[in-house]
């Protein structure tokens, strides 16, 4: 295949995705709608309870309810959606003749990818299907700032010529789509925290974990997603920028608000750490991190015309 040809394959697998994606966002948002339907399965049936008979299994009890059936197939269709985006992604690569990375557009769509893969791998490891809502959601909207800033294949600029820049994007990409998980369960949290303070839990609530599992959930996922951005923003950032632009550190725009995410996480882990932060107020730092990490990726991308970084647009 030509370098042409490859560049259309891609265009027409990340278009493609995008709409994968979109069918898989509006059937966790189905899966979760038949939540309020009656049709779900009831734990016990009794016709003649108020003559104490003794209470008896429905049949529907051993039948999957359209909800859960709806969450199995949200997930296949995930699957599918991520599964063409990698092509897409591999293809724009093959095309550029490079990683595929080097702008806003490609890093759209190359952090969804590894968003999606890191959410449908973790759900192998902790039930977080309940969390696919919200990732499909907010891949949709990643996609969509992508393409709004589509640029065609070329090649890379002269200060992305380095393998630090592998490094560097790679290991961020991969720490934002931890911090995507722990957003979205603390997110979940508040809701949940707030309707059982006021048994106000319904059948959608229902379906989710405790507001206590949601809290630790996205402790742990912050936990692991620390260290990687620690290593990929102010580690391989600063050692790419000495070989870019001879000097670790210069104040940019980028550099100062991935220094501030930082900072926001650090104090959400310290403080659950050391001061036993749980709940409410550690779900709203860890909210506050990641909107940081949202604005130092996409952000200063499209406002602060005299970074250094916008050539990544």
């Amino acid at each position: 295949m030509t370098l042409e040809q490859y560049a259309q394959l891609s265009n027409y697998a990340i278009a493609s995705a995008t709409v994968v994606v979109g069918i898989a966002f509006v059937a966790h948002l189905a899966e979760w709608g038949f939540a309020f339907r009656p049709e779900r399965r009831t734990a016990a049936v009794s016709t003649e309870a108020s003559e104490g008979a003794t209470l008896v299994a429905d049949r529907d009890d051993e039948t999957p309810d359209r909800s859960t059936v709806l969450a199995s197939v949200a997930t296949s269709v995930t699957w599918l959606g991520a599964v063409i985006l990698v092509v897409g992604i591999v293809t724009r690569g093959l095309a550029a003749q490079r990683v595929p990375w080097g702008n806003m557009y490609e890093f759209a769509a190359t952090g969804t990818a590894i968003a999606l893969v890191v959410f449908l791998v973790m759900t192998k490891v902790w039930d977080i299907e309940w969390l696919g809502v919200v990732v499909t959601g907010f891949s949709l909207v990643l996609l969509g700032i992508g393409f709004s800033v589509y640029v065609p294949a070329g090649p890379l600029v002269p200060a992305l010529h380095s393998y630090w820049l592998v490094i560097h994007v790679a290991a961020v990409m991969i720490a934002g789509s931890l911090f995507l998980i722990s957003a979205g369960a603390s997110a979940l949290y508040l809701v949940t925290e707030r309707a059982e303070r006021r048994g106000t839990v319904g059948p959608v609530l229902g379906r989710l974990p405790r507001s206590g599992a949601m809290d630790r959930l996205a402790f742990r996922f912050t936990a692991i997603g620390f260290p990687m951005w620690t290593f990929g923003a102010l580690i391989a950032g600063p050692i790419w920028a000495y070989y870019a632009w001879s000097r670790y550190w210069g104040w940019d725009p980028k550099e100062v608000w991935a220094l501030i995410t930082w900072v926001v996480y650090a104090v959400y882990l310290h403080a659950r750490v050391t001061a036993g932060w749980k709940g409410r107020r550690a779900a709203i730092i860890c909210l506050v991190g990641f909107m940081t990490f949202l604005f130092s990726f996409y952000g200063v991308n499209l406002i602060f015309g005299g970074s250094l970084h916008t050539y990544a647009k």
